[in-house]
């Protein structure tokens, strides 16, 4: 991860060198939506633990529930087309260099 060279001058996140590298595979499900039935729009996953939740757009908003229960801070798209993270403490993006 590296933070996005598009954000102003001082905004970065404090977590960047504390993420391991790589926490585990994906899911390709949102557990807790699939144990209700629900559909997701796009997956998120955990930079701590690994953990897979629904974006914020998806009815459950399991990956931000989770940084709200466990306190981890960085997500990663899932997302083919997307190669970003996001960082819920700090409020930032971060790309994912090749």
């Amino acid at each position: 991860m590296a933070p996005d060279g598009g954000r102003p001058e001082g905004r970065g996140c404090s977590h960047l060198a504390t993420l391991p590298d790589r926490p585990g595979e994906p899911s390709e499900v949102c557990a807790s939506c699939r144990a209700r039935g629900w559909t997701w729009i796009r997956l998120r996953w955990c930079a701590t633990c690994g953990h897979v939740g629904c974006c914020d757009s998806s009815r459950g908003r399991h990956a931000y529930a989770h940084h709200a229960r466990t306190g981890h801070p960085v997500v990663l798209s899932l997302a083919p087309d997307e190669s970003w993270a996001w960082c819920y403490v700090d409020e930032v993006f971060l790309v994912r260099e090749p």
